[in-house]
């Protein structure tokens, strides 16, 4: 009972935004929806619900964003202004009693991801090894619990890790999911695995996430290899992740993406 009367409230939306470009498209999207949220944009839009804050990294915008979250809320989300989310309603359900953070599924009409979450998915579905920001959803306690979120590209990943070093549980929703566009060649694709995987190496220095995940990543290096059998979009995984782990080591770490 008490976890029907949590998730009836309404959620409030924390949107972050290198710039204007999808703005107009994402509020019209979150007023159709009915849900209140702040858009924080790093060029300045003429509109109530979007607060400027110069782009220094999404992890900055959530702390900045952190201010504007009414005290009558208690379910904060999280959503990239370049998505377009589907069926929300059922993964707000899975935050009851039990549950504290929930991210979905992320789905692209082209390009290497596609692949790429055809392998990840069926991980998460067991393991927690990587957040998906462009849609999760988490308890305002929880949420307190994680600011300031420090300088890491990889936001949300450091989100969920902290949360389960915290004792917190996560769910990974798959009927819930946003599709948003990717990278289309393996060029493309090897950078934004080597900013992803750094952003979780750095997301590891700041949080203390169970050993199963520390271990996961202390063996990636190798266990990494195995994706090159998915030929030209393989090995960009495997050179952008040789990217991260080296830019880790020499402590290379760049705070925004």
């Amino acid at each position: 009972m008490m976890a029907n009367r949590e998730c009836a409230r309404k959620p409030f939306f924390m949107v972050m935004a290198r710039d204007q470009h999808h703005v107009r498209r994402k509020i019209a999207e979150l007023e159709e929806m009915g849900v209140p949220f702040i858009i924080v944009c790093g060029e300045k839009v003429n509109h109530s619900s979007v607060v400027y804050r110069e782009a220094r990294g999404k992890w900055d915008a959530v702390n900045f964003g952190s201010r504007f979250v009414p005290k009558e809320s208690n379910i904060i989300v999280f959503n990239d202004v370049d998505t377009w989310i589907h069926n929300f309603e059922h993964a707000i359900q899975h935050l009851d009693t039990k549950t504290d953070i929930v991210y979905c599924r992320v789905k692209v009409p082209e390009g290497p991801q596609i692949k790429f979450y055809r392998i990840l998915n069926p991980i998460r579905r067991r393991f927690h090894v990587a957040a998906s920001g462009e849609l999760m959803i988490v308890k305002k306690r929880l949420f307190e619990r994680v600011l300031p979120i420090p300088p890491c590209i990889a936001e949300d990943s450091y989100i969920l890790f902290k949360a389960l070093e915290l004792g917190y549980r996560a769910h990974f929703c798959t009927k819930t999911y946003v599709i948003t566009e990717r990278t289309v060649n393996a060029k493309e694709e090897e950078e934004y695995k080597n900013m992803r995987t750094l952003g979780i190496y750095q997301a590891l220095k700041y949080a203390k996430p169970p050993p199963w995940i520390r271990v996961f990543y202390k063996l990636l290096p190798l266990t990494s290899l195995l994706l090159a059998v998915a030929g030209e979009d393989g090995m960009a995984w495997v050179k952008g992740i040789r990217k991260a782990v080296k830019a880790n080591i020499t402590n290379n770490h760049p705070t925004k993406f």
